[in-house]
């Protein structure tokens, strides 16, 4: 029921974000999404992007270990190398496990849920954060991003 729920979420996102590909039925949603696997430890957790220019300029960058830092106790970040297409808009809501770009080249993955004043670029979610603040922990944490295994392969440097 809840992956249900994110993936109604993801599409009504969906519809709001300029260049997103938006069908009707919500399993055709999810394939045309991108997987990505975001490991933290020993801790994996299944997300979903966009299907829209700065999630595709993200996934590209796959696979990436990156530190993230501690901010307001909400949220972890990391400064990329290079920017990102964006289309920042006012979002209102941010819920825990929300992958956002703030600016152009701000990556910031969201473990609790408040409401903000700020403007990011959705890039996708994690399909069940259930976790997520736990394992992300109270300071800074290191990161892995990959692309979900679709062929067996597993995460970079994995069995």
């Amino acid at each position: 029921m809840r992956q249900l729920l994110i993936t109604l979420l993801l599409i009504t996102a969906a519809a709001a974000v300029p260049g997103a590909t938006l069908v009707t039925a919500a399993s055709e949603t999810r394939e045309t999404m991108i997987q990505v696997t975001i490991q933290v430890e020993d801790k994996a957790f299944e997300a979903l992007l966009f299907d829209h220019d700065a999630a595709r300029a993200l996934a590209q960058q796959l696979p990436m270990t990156v530190n993230m830092k501690e901010l307001n106790g909400n949220e972890k970040y990391y400064d990329l190398p290079a920017p990102l297409p964006e289309s920042a808009e006012q979002i209102g809501e941010i819920h825990a496990g929300d992958l956002m770009l703030f600016g152009s080249d701000c990556l910031v993955l969201f473990y609790e849920d408040f409401d903000t004043e700020y403007r990011y670029t959705c890039l996708g979610a994690v399909q069940d954060p259930s976790g997520l603040a736990r394992a992300l922990g109270r300071g800074d944490v290191t990161v892995t991003f990959f692309l979900a295994d679709r062929a067996g392969d597993g995460p970079p440097g994995g069995p």
